[in-house]
């Protein structure tokens, strides 16, 4: 008597009834209905089949009935044969990885699910649902929709395929440049209000951050106003025409048409010698307006919260703008940032601001702007933020100069009917290769490694053109905001698709890496810093992905791209599942993490010109996605040291962020920098550990969170904790 093996593990004797019964049940659902004589049949070649083993799995008993039903004339019974067994592991999987899954999320206690998202608050109802209906629909992906190979490779931590509680069950995209100008200049609907051209700074900034939420709902990465001192200056000029206009009649008693006859601008200074006392009142006024205005943006930006839970994770670009209605938007951002939120002046985390610094505009003591990069200089001493832009090196390394998409996505050069076109293009998504693990396989030797890596690139390729065919036929009305009011340059209809947004590299679609350094230690025994020969190494990695990058945009025809994965929670969940396959091992997986893409272990001492030197040759390679940043000790009494870094930092990599102490202790008053343990972070002063009377702010990735209230995941925490000053 042959044996079967159930899927709990007990052993039963096999039973002919069984199938008969489960063929019938599956006729019965069938319009053709049942035939007992097929289903008599199909078990004797099952039996024939399995006689002559000992011990079968339930499964290969499943298999064997679906192959016998396929080769009769009843297929009809195989589809629903098929259907109900696919429902029933469905439930299994529920019952089981699933439900421990949920139940880890509802009962607070999966700290892995909780922490996956540093900017997420996991103790709330709103991010509760988002994580919650994230299990269900990346659970669901997996099984039915990410093709089978990718789906094996993401589990056993060959690739990373990111956002699959998002993307492919919703037609949903990674991250943008929202084209504000184009909203605001032409109006839009947002909700059931018609919006209208702004009529001043004030409006213009509130109408900003109701964008900035509904985009932010429709999409589940990072959305960047790039330049917006230009963008919102005409508002600038509006508020001063009208502040100018009230100046007349209250100071100069001027009646209506006279007023309205009047040509008002910033610049006329036929205006302001005719009526000094009115251009002077609108100027002040135009000026706190401008400040106050910005103000009134970033506690928005803060206090929302998106559809998924989290607050809209924004960036704005700035600092090229050198009239004075662009220099005051530059310099209101930054002075709100200095002065941070609420009566205790936190840090706030969002939005994100990058300024631009250029030659002729605002390097030097020389340059209009000059006062501006001085006032950022102060401003990243005490918030960290703004980090900087090198235009000269943005537009070498990505082909033209614009702001990244969030945290570090990096666009191409687009040109659309001889224009060149920044604003409204977006990318599709990332899937990320785990180079650490390849390394670890190939046992030391370089020519497999990369034998290894082409096999898993073939992987990362198919994973990737699955998302892009996952948005192939959307059609416009599934985000009215994206594509039918603006957002993304499209004005398009609700039944047209968007297929032409992605082509031709107006969208790109990004092959990520992670853990060169990790890479380099495992091929060949030694820290890749300390050997100009495994520098190379390195770089030779990165330019091969990048290679394999263009050659799949020059097949297909859309915009493939290298970036730099940002690992928040990536780095750790490599390194766990390495370290539960091939141990310990000593540099490698010992740490907790890996280290984020081409960057310089977090644990080695050196200066920051070395660092920076070290990490510069990498962007050219990985023009998808890049940045480079350096820890320092407080620089809020040697500003100079920081224009120094910045200055070094221009001429040689095309982002760079500043890492400095900017924690506080509500408790004992205390500011600077709280020590990093395992357990979290405490005040060194009073040992305060307490989040609700602390701020505490670092890096993640590209950009900042507060940790002290929404903790890293482990082996983040642990990169932090090895992270080490560079002086």
């Amino acid at each position: 008597m042959t044996k079967v093996t159930k899927r709990d593990g007990t052993v039963v004797d096999f039973n002919k009834q069984k199938i008969i019964d489960a063929l019938l049940k599956a006729m019965i659902r069938t319009e053709i209905g049942i035939d007992t004589n097929i289903a008599e049949n199909i078990a004797k070649q099952v039996i024939t089949n399995i006689k002559d083993r000992e011990k079968v799995d339930i499964e290969n008993i499943q298999d064997e009935v679906v192959t016998a039903l396929m080769s009769s004339k009843r297929k009809d019974v195989a589809v629903e044969y098929i259907g109900h067994r696919e429902v029933r592991s469905l439930k299994r999987r529920e019952r089981s990885c699933l439900d421990k899954k949920v139940q880890g999320l509802l009962y607070l206690t999966d700290t892995e699910v909780m922490s996956e998202n540093s900017n997420k608050d996991s103790q709330t109802i709103p991010t509760q649902r988002d994580l919650l209906a994230g299990i269900m629909a990346k659970d669901f992906a997996q099984a039915y929709m990410i093709p089978k190979r990718v789906v094996k490779a993401h589990n056993n931590g060959d690739i990373h395929q990111h956002d699959q509680d998002y993307s492919p069950y919703f037609p949903s995209f990674n991250c943008m440049l929202i084209d504000l100008r184009e909203m605001l200049e032409n109006g839009f609907k947002l909700g059931n209000a018609q919006i209208e051209t702004p009529k001043s700074i004030t409006t213009a900034a509130a109408v900003t951050a109701q964008i900035i939420a509904q985009v932010s709902s429709h999409i589940y990465g990072g959305n960047t106003i790039n330049e917006i001192d230009k963008v919102l200056a005409p508002y600038v000029t509006k508020s001063f025409i009208k502040h100018f206009r009230t100046g007349m009649e209250w100071l100069y008693n001027a009646d209506f048409k006279y007023i309205q006859s009047l040509e008002i601008s910033v610049d006329s200074l036929e205006l302001a010698s005719r009526f000094p006392r009115c251009y002077d009142y609108a100027m002040r006024l135009t000026e706190k307006e401008t400040v106050d205005a910005f103000q009134s943006l970033e506690y928005e930006i803060n206090t929302l919260v998106s559809a998924n839970g989290q607050t809209p994770f924004s960036t704005f670009g700035f600092g090229r703008g050198t009239t004075w209605e662009e220099r005051q938007i530059q310099k209101a951002i930054l002075k709100n940032r200095i002065r941070g939120l609420g009566k205790e002046g936190k840090t706030p985390v969002f939005p994100k601001l990058i300024f631009a610094l250029e030659d002729g505009v605002n390097l030097k003591p020389e340059d209009i702007n000059y006062d501006i990069k001085k006032l950022a200089i102060k401003c990243s001493t005490l918030r960290m933020y703004p980090d900087i832009l090198s235009v000269p090196k943005v537009k070498e390394v990505t082909g033209s100069f614009k702001n990244p998409m969030g945290c570090r996505s990096f666009l191409g050069q687009y040109i659309e009917n001889e224009k060149e076109i920044h604003n409204g293009r977006f990318n599709m998504g990332v899937t990320t290769i785990n180079l650490p693990r390849l390394a670890i396989k190939a046992n030391g030797s370089e020519s497999e490694f990369y034998e290894l890596l082409d096999e898993m690139l073939d992987v990362c390729k198919e994973a990737l053109m699955y998302r892009i065919e996952r948005l192939k036929g959307v059609k416009a009305k599934v985000a009215p905001i994206l594509y039918m009011e603006g957002a993304t340059g499209a004005r398009l209809q609700a039944e047209d698709t968007i297929d032409h947004l992605l082509d031709n590299d107006r969208s790109s679609i990004s092959l990520g890496y992670i853990g060169v350094h990790e890479t380099v230690l495992s091929l060949f025994g030694n820290h890749i810093f300390d050997d100009l020969v495994l520098r190379q190494k390195g770089i030779n990695i990165v330019k091969y992905l990048s290679n394999k990058a263009a050659q799949w945009k020059a097949e297909t025809g859309y915009g493939f791209s290298l970036y730099s994965t940002p690992a928040e929670s990536l780095c750790y969940r490599f390194c766990k599942l390495d370290e539960e396959q091939f141990g310990v091992i000593k540099g490698i997986t010992d740490k907790g993490y890996y280290t984020n893409s081409f960057h310089l272990d977090v644990n080695k001492k050196t200066s920051p010109f070395e660092k920076i030197i070290f990490e510069k040759d990498y962007p050219q390679y990985a023009s998808g996605g890049f940045i480079s940043y350096c820890e320092f000790d407080a620089l809020v009494n040697n500003p100079e040291a920081l224009e120094a870094v910045w200055d070094f930092a221009y001429e040689r990599v095309p982002y760079f962020g500043t890492n400095t102490p900017v924690d506080k202790c509500l408790e004992c008053g205390f500011e600077g920098e709280f020590e990093a343990t395992v357990m979290g972070f405490k005040c060194p002063n009073c040992e305060n550990r307490n989040p609700k009377t602390s701020s505490v702010i670092r890096r993640c990735c590209g950009y900042l969170s507060e940790p002290s209230q929404r903790p890293f995941n482990k082996g983040k925490q642990n990169e932090v904790v090895s992270r080490v000053k560079h002086k």
